[in-house]
């Protein structure tokens, strides 16, 4: 019976999130520094390499990067990269995951690399077809790491790395290991629950960079107020299409507390007073089509009801909608 409800717990995830994280391969590694000849590698999937202990250093598309023990790197798809350990020992977990619109990703296991204990593997075969790439759209991470890198405004330059450390990175160790763990059992639902530890750690790591992308703009204070003003036309675009505050933060990869702040002490208003003047500003236009009924331009300036338009409206305007079309026709006779 429980066997049954899996595939429709499966679809139920896929159809409410458009595509499913899942970890495509993962190793446990220890490296030795007397034995150490990583040779430069490149993959298809985004990376994450979490350092257990011990210290080393990688070549990521020519750049050396530190990393130390209880520290994470993400080396984005086709980015080539090396290790050199610092310490005489290090102890990894690797993991290469994305974003897929199937769920036929199935575990087998693999012979371990020399110098590596493997706790868990994808098939290779699968992976290496063209067909399945077609299928991988790791579009979320993607999209952060190009917007905090200036692509979404035109700017060069991808980097093909990002460091994940500070107090986000017990909760990245956490998740990865409760991975490594899992993917050792041999118990019911195992590759649905690794999709749920999947999913874990994309918001741990979400959370982290998002906790780190903001810190950055406490530095940068110029790049802050480019933001708010990116959410700001963003707001005015979509006002009549019911956007919300949390939306405009979600744009520009904010949390709503900093967003709102940062977006008050910019302009001086809060992101929703800001939008509530943008959809009046516009329904005083639509009012004075007398053709138009009331509750016809609340529903076209984003408001979800009348009621909250008219709110909205008198605490603006001093008067109700009607008053106001009311005074605009009288005064166009």
């Amino acid at each position: 019976m429980f066997e049954d409800l899996l595939p429709i717990v499966e679809k139920g995830i896929l159809e409410a999130s458009g595509v499913i994280p899942v970890v495509f391969e993962g190793l446990e590694r220890n490296f030795e520094k007397s034995s150490n000849k990583s040779l430069e590698s490149r993959h298809g999937f985004h990376e994450l390499i979490y350092i257990r202990s011990g210290d080393a250093d990688f070549l990521v598309e020519g750049e050396v990067i530190p990393v130390h023990r209880r520290s994470s790197i993400i080396i984005r798809p086709g980015a080539s990269h090396v290790i050199r350990l610092k310490s005489q020992r290090a102890d990894t977990v690797v993991l290469r995951f994305g974003f897929s619109n199937t769920l036929s990703v199935k575990a087998t296991s693999t012979t371990p690399a020399p110098g590596s204990s493997t706790s868990f593997s994808a098939s290779r075969e699968h992976l290496s077809s063209e067909k399945y790439y077609s299928r991988v759209a790791p579009k979320t991470l993607e999209s952060f790491l190009d917007f905090a890198n200036g692509n979404e405004m035109g700017e060069k330059g991808n980097a093909p790395y990002l460091i994940v450390s500070g107090k986000s990175s017990a909760e990245i160790g956490h998740a990865v290991e409760h991975i490594v763990a899992e993917w050792g059992k041999d118990a019911f639902a195992k590759e649905l629950m690794i999709q749920f530890l999947t999913m874990e750690l994309l918001i741990a790591l979400a959370r982290a960079l998002r906790e780190e992308w903001e810190e950055s703009l406490r530095v940068r204070l110029g790049k802050a107020r480019e933001l708010v003003l990116i959410a700001r036309d963003f707001l005015v675009e979509n006002h009549d299409r019911g956007v919300t505050v949390a939306d405009a933060a979600a744009y520009v990869f904010l949390s709503q507390g900093y967003f709102t702040r940062a977006f008050r002490d910019e302009l001086g208003i809060s992101p929703m007073g800001f939008l509530m003047q943008v959809r009046v500003n516009h329904a005083c236009k639509l009012l004075a089509q007398e053709e138009i009924k009331v509750s016809g331009v609340a529903l076209q300036v984003g408001f979800s009801s009348p009621q909250r338009f008219n709110v909205a409206f008198r605490k603006q305007m001093g008067m109700t909608p009607i008053q106001y079309r009311q005074t605009i026709l009288a005064k166009n006779k």
